[in-house]
């Protein structure tokens, strides 16, 4: 999924004192209070962002879904069947399926939601990447017709879809919003209509005051049964998490990276609430190979092999991601671990570099990074002009980051991507294939496309992994993309809560979560 992630949940800086005893907290009975950020939006359609993704996955729910192992299970639909030549699928909806308005839920639901996400009208950023296999998407988006073809009504419980080749990922690909049933009234009901949406999720929204709270309540007739908890409550204020947390008004938190050293003191007792998960995730340095002076390979990959991977994780980061040396993250299937980015060696890189076509006339070069990035690029700009002695100037987009990228603007970037399902398709094919949409660098290779293709409908696992395998070689010997992290999540969790799990794609499900006793509030 697009599923680009921003820096600012991990770069604010914050210095606090120190933890305020746990029996000031107020008991709140069954809601779950977290620190939150300002989705998006709540239109499935539309979001292609993480914080957007993580509230619809409460809100929304689809025929399939990731279980926590990242395994395709069902959701909406008990079962399906799939045709000799894995192209086409039926799906059977389990029976009493409904949305949080208590109206049944239909297979004509999903048919209308994936006919407006890929409607041009609708301008979806995302309907395209994640719906485009389907027969008939193409004329959809063209505007030549609104009926999608290859999905149908089979009878009153049953759907079928069917897609233009074979293809393993596909499954997965519905476990995105964009494939979830919508409520055509619902919609039709004005252009804000996502801020009062009737889902079929888990847990509805009650509330959402744009730049304070957002608060979601168990839904009881969702067909796994109600929720353990009663609520969720997210607090949207610009409060750094770790404030919010250590003065008692949420349970749980994410760290950011100016509080980690004090929280993971071992003498500290927060250490003792502080849990860590990895996430299939990957950031990176991206060049627009079309602007000078990247549009020479021998300039990117000068700059590759400048870059000190070990020391901005370990000085920077101060040990707390791990160090990419893929595109691909560990963890996620059919990666091959004989892939190698090009490993710093400062001397190459200046000979490299002198040998260019922009040796003695670098223009002026500028790295471009999200909201809160600052930090990270101004310590990527300092390792360049110390091992290359180019001078990178740093524009930190307080807005329309996303919006930039799409537009291939930036001439140097560092952004983040987490795995929307897993599979390298997802990485390699989305991030680097000619002319999809999150090829923000507009790299363009035959060889690579030849690869990435095939890897597409290739049955055996064994052979698409080689084929992967040889497609990230390629793209990391070509410098398309500097690879530097991997996302490793560090959060805070009160004791008294169970049952809270991150996903390998940083996904948190609440279905579950148990709240034990709090401790009362202290008399004044």
């Amino acid at each position: 999924m697009t599923r680009l992630v921003t820096l600012l949940s991990i770069l604010l800086l914050v210095a606090c004192s120190g933890p305020i005893p746990l029996d000031t907290i107020l008991d709140r009975g069954e809601t779950l209070h977290l620190q939150g950020a300002r989705p998006t939006t709540l239109d499935p359609a539309q979001a292609g962002d993480s914080t957007s993704w993580s509230y619809l996955l409460q809100i929304f729910s689809g025929l399939v879904k990731l279980d926590n192992q990242l395994n395709v299970v069902p959701d909406l639909s008990d079962r399906w069947d799939v045709s000799a030549d894995g192209m086409k699928y039926q799906f059977h909806l389990r029976p009493g399926v409904k949305f949080h308005s208590g109206r049944d839920v239909t297979p004509g639901d999903f048919k209308y939601a994936m006919e407006r996400a890929l409607n041009p009208a609708t301008k979806s950023p995302i309907a395209k990447q994640y719906l485009g296999d389907i027969v008939g998407a193409q004329d959809v988006l063209d505007g030549k017709r609104t009926d999608l073809r290859g999905v149908t009504v089979v009878d009153q419980s049953t759907l079928g879809i069917e897609i233009d080749a074979p293809k393993s990922y596909f499954l997965a690909k519905l476990t995105f919003p964009t494939a979830f049933p919508l409520d055509r009234a619902n919609v039709e009901s004005g252009p804000n209509w996502f801020e009062k949406p009737n889902g079929t999720g888990p847990f509805r929204l009650v509330s959402w005051e744009k730049d304070s709270k957002l608060t979601l309540q168990r839904f009881n007739q969702h067909w796994t049964g109600p929720a353990k908890i009663k609520s969720v409550e997210f607090d949207l204020s610009a409060l750094p998490g770790i404030v919010l947390y250590e003065r008692g008004d949420v349970d749980v938190t994410e760290v950011d990276l100016g509080s980690l050293d004090r929280v993971s003191d071992p003498s500290s007792p927060l250490k003792r609430e502080l849990v860590e998960a990895p996430i299939l995730s990957t950031w990176y340095v991206g060049f627009n190979v079309k602007q000078p002076p990247f549009d020479d390979p021998i300039v990117r990959r000068a700059f590759a092999l400048a870059t000190d991977r070990d020391r901005l994780v370990d000085v920077y980061f101060k040990g707390t991601r791990s160090k990419a040396d893929t595109i691909l993250p560990p963890g996620l299937p059919l990666r091959s671990n004989d892939v190698h980015a090009p490993r710093l060696d400062v001397a190459s890189a200046r000979k490299l570099l002198a040998g260019s076509r922009y040796a003695g006339r670098m223009p002026e070069i500028i790295l471009s990074v999200g909201e809160g990035g600052s930090g990270t690029g101004e310590a990527l700009a300092d390792m360049y002009a110390r091992n290359l002695g180019v001078d990178v100037g740093v524009h930190e987009y307080r807005q329309n980051f996303f919006q930039a990228l799409d537009a291939h603007e930036p001439q140097m970037f560092f952004t983040g991507w987490v795995a929307d399902y897993p599979d390298p398709e997802d990485f390699l094919d989305l991030l680097f294939h000619t002319g999809t949409r999150t090829n923000y660098g507009g790299y363009s290779s035959p060889e690579l496309d030849r690869l990435l293709e095939q890897a597409r409908t290739t049955a055996d696992a064994d052979q698409r992994a080689e084929l992967y395998r040889q497609a990230e070689q390629r793209i990391l010997d070509d410098a398309a993309a500097i690879p530097i992290h991997h996302e490793v999540v560090h959060a805070l969790v009160r004791p008294y809560v169970t049952g809270l799990v991150w996903t390998p794609l940083g996904v948190l499900s609440y279905h579950d979560v148990e709240i034990g006793q709090r401790p009362a509030k202290r008399a004044a």
